[in-house]
C-alpha cells in the first residue's frame, strides 16, 4: 500500500517527518492540504480531529504526531537508516534530544511567529521578548551538552536530528546564533549539507512568500 503525507511544505514540523521518508528514499504520496479553506480543513478533520499537519496514512491506519509518525516508519517501513538504534539507552537518548528540539526549540519559534501573524498594534511584546530569551537558553542548552558529538544524539543521524533541521532552520531566523555557540552553528551546517534536509529547502522556496519572516531569510536559502 502507498504511504500518503499531509503536508505544507513551508510547515516546520513536515519537514521533520519529510527528512525521515528522504532519508531513507521511503516511497510516499504528498498530499498538501490548505487549512485556511474550510471545506479542506472539514474533510482533513475527518482524518484526525486535531486537523494538525504533518499526517501520515498507511493503508486504512492513520499515524498521527510527528515522533511517532518516524517511529512508525522505521518499524513498519525500515530502511538502510534506522532513525531510532535497538540499544534501549541509546534510543532513550535520540527521544530526549527529539524532545529537547520540539518542545524547547520548535515551541518558542512557533510562538514568535504567530505573533507576526497578528496586526503590529496586537502583537504582545512579553510574548515576543519571552520567545526570544526562550531560545537563547535552548541554544545554551544544546551548545553545552552537544560535546563532540557528530549529530544530536551521537555518532549516527536519527530522529533527533530529523527534528532539530527544522527547529533550528525557522528559530535562527527568530534569534541567530550567538558568536559562542560555535558547536550548535558547526551542528546546523552539518545538517544543512544533509541532501534530505536541503531538499525539504528547496521544495519549499515557492512558497517561502508567505512566511512572516521572508525578509529576514538567508540569500543561501533562497537560490542556490
Amino acid at each position: 500500500m502507498t504511504l500518503t503525507l499531509y503536508y505544507h511544505p513551508l510547515s516546520s514540523y513536515c519537514w521533520k517527518v519529510l527528512i525521515a521518508l528522504y532519508e531513507n528514499g521511503t516511497p510516499f504520496q504528498a498530499r498538501t492540504v490548505n487549512l485556511g479553506d474550510p471545506g479542506e480543513r472539514a474533510a482533513y478533520a475527518a482524518l484526525w480531529p486535531t486537523a494538525k499537519i504533518p499526517l501520515l496514512v498507511d493503508g486504512e491506519r492513520v499515524v498521527p504526531e510527528t515522533s511517532i509518525q518516524i517511529e512508525y516508519l522505521d518499524h513498519h517501513h525500515p530502511g538502510p537508516l534506522r532513525l531510532l538504534p535497538e540499544d534501549a539507552d541509546a534510543r532513550l537518548e535520540v527521544r530526549l534530544w527529539d524532545r529537547v528540539f520540539d518542545l524547547h526549540v520548535m515551541t518558542p519559534m512557533q510562538r514568535f511567529i504567530a505573533q507576526q501573524l497578528r496586526p503590529e498594534a496586537e502583537r504582545d511584546a512579553a510574548t515576543l521578548s519571552g520567545t526570544v530569551n526562550d531560545l537563547g537558553l535552548a541554544y545554551d542548552l544544546i551548545e553545552s551538552r552537544l560535546g563532540s558529538r557528530a549529530w544530536a544524539a551521537g555518532e549516527a543521524f536519527s530522529m533527533a536530528d530529523c527534528a532539530a533541521a527544522p527547529a533550528l532552520f525557522y528559530a535562527a531566523i527568530v534569534r541567530p546564533f550567538s558568536p559562542e555557540h560555535t558547536r550548535l552553528a558547526a551542528y546546523f551546517e552539518r545538517l544543512l549539507a544533509r541532501p534530505s534536509v536541503w531538499r525539504c529547502i528547496v521544495e519549499a522556496r515557492p512558497v517561502f512568500q508567505y512566511y512572516p519572516l521572508r525578509h529576514a531569510l538567508p540569500a543561501r536559502f533562497l537560490a542556490d
